[in-house]
């Protein structure tokens, strides 16, 4: 890791971001970043050389600088190995009852750009900038020291990567060539694809989402967009019956897997478009006593807003329309451009379209191996609300 860092120079907007508490400095904010070579520990200056902090510069993504510390003690492997290390200290607070969560959620953990993902003895790691993918070679090793893991594997196929310039890969970077891992949460056993499922192999920020709902799941049960099955598997043994909806066939095949892994028999599985679905489920007239709508982002950019509200109205219209009176939905949004705000106002729209009294029962987020950072909003992402129909 360089020691001498070089110096970059940021214009007073830039360094307003700074003290607002962000961590991202975008590159109509530098002024001049001619010493600095891709993937750079730097030092941040203003015009008259005052220090502000430590960044990873980037040559290519509109987000030039990631702020890693304002203090100007080097930021070098020990460094890096005491944030790690912090942000492992926190998962043994907060994670009960789950031996796959997040380790590393970075700018949740002050890493940012760094993503470490624990499925039980097997590490999943992302690094999605060009300074984090120069530090990869060192957060292995530390990875090594301090939990002595099975396998550390590289998740780096998110298309983030090629806004900074960085190939899509997938590989061992240490230990043993893991394809599946099997995991208990809760008592329940998920078989995880490490090298193809979404994200680092599955959801693990829905993980107390799942747990909350089991204080309210009952009778006949709707999960659309399931995926590999987390919530149907985990809220099948208190419901009567269980319809878990999927439009990926290859998704659903690990969902038989841990129905199976956990001896449940009461699930059925729907290869179909959830929308699709819905709208002839409720033609139908099937009615239901619990509904799970967690869809992929619709909004992954702001321009996108308007039709995601127009998406989620449309689900939740449909589900509302079919709970019995004193049913349970549970209802997500992961696009960090409609906020808690705007899904509070479009599922309420929606049931006043469906005629439908409902009370909010519980507003959640993320798990709290997520971090959100206050100052920090697109640390914020995942909008969970659970409500009854009255």
């Amino acid at each position: 890791m360089r020691v001498n860092s070089p110096a970059v120079t940021v214009t007073s907007r830039g360094i307003d971001r700074i003290t607002s508490g962000h961590l991202w400095i975008y590159r109509s904010d530098v002024a001049d970043a001619s010493g600095a070579a891709p993937g750079d520990i730097v030092r941040l200056v203003d015009r008259k050389k005052r220090f502000w902090g430590q960044a990873l510069y980037s040559d290519k993504s509109q987000i030039a600088l990631r702020l890693l510390t304002r203090e100007s003690r080097p930021f070098d492997r020990a460094f890096l190995a005491e944030r790690i290390q912090a942000a492992a200290a926190f998962r043994e607070r907060v994670v009960e009852g789950a031996r796959a969560y997040r380790l590393v959620a970075a700018e949740g953990d002050l890493l940012p750009s760094l993503i470490v993902d624990r499925y039980a003895e097997c590490f999943v790691l992302q690094t999605l900038s060009q300074g984090m993918e120069r530090l990869k070679p060192a957060v292995v090793e530390i990875l090594k020291e301090h939990f002595a893991p099975r396998s550390v594997l590289e998740r780096n196929d998110a298309a983030v990567r090629a806004l900074e310039g960085l190939p899509e890969q997938v590989g061992v970077l240490a230990g043993e060539d893991v394809n599946e891992v099997i995991v208990e949460e809760a008592g329940i056993k998920f078989c995880y694809d490490l090298k193809g499922g979404q994200k680092t192999g599955g959801f693990l920020d829905q993980r107390e989402n799942r747990s909350a709902a089991k204080n309210y799941a009952r009778g006949r049960l709707l999960d659309c967009f399931a995926y590999t099955g987390a919530f149907a598997v985990s809220l099948a043994k208190q419901c009567e019956s269980v319809l878990a909806v999927e439009v990926s066939g290859d998704a659903l095949k690990l969902a038989r897997r841990n129905q199976e892994l956990n001896g449940i028999s009461n699930i059925e599985w729907r290869e179909a478009n959830c929308f699709d679905f819905l709208k002839a489920a409720d033609q139908e007239g099937q009615r239901f006593d619990t509904v799970i709508l967690d869809p992929p982002a619709f909004a992954r950019q702001k321009s996108s807003r308007e039709s995601a509200l127009r998406g989620y109205k449309e689900l939740n219209l449909r589900a509302l329309k079919m709970l019995n009176p004193g049913g349970y939905l549970l209802t997500c949004s992961c696009s960090f451009h409609v906020s808690e705000a705007d899904l509070l106002e479009t599922v309420a729209s929606a049931a006043l379209d469906a005629r439908r009294m409902v009370a909010v029962v519980e507003r959640r987020t993320q798990s709290r191996d997520h971090p959100i950072l206050l100052t920090v909003p697109e640390t914020h992402y995942l909008k969970c609300l659970i409500l009854r129909v009255l």
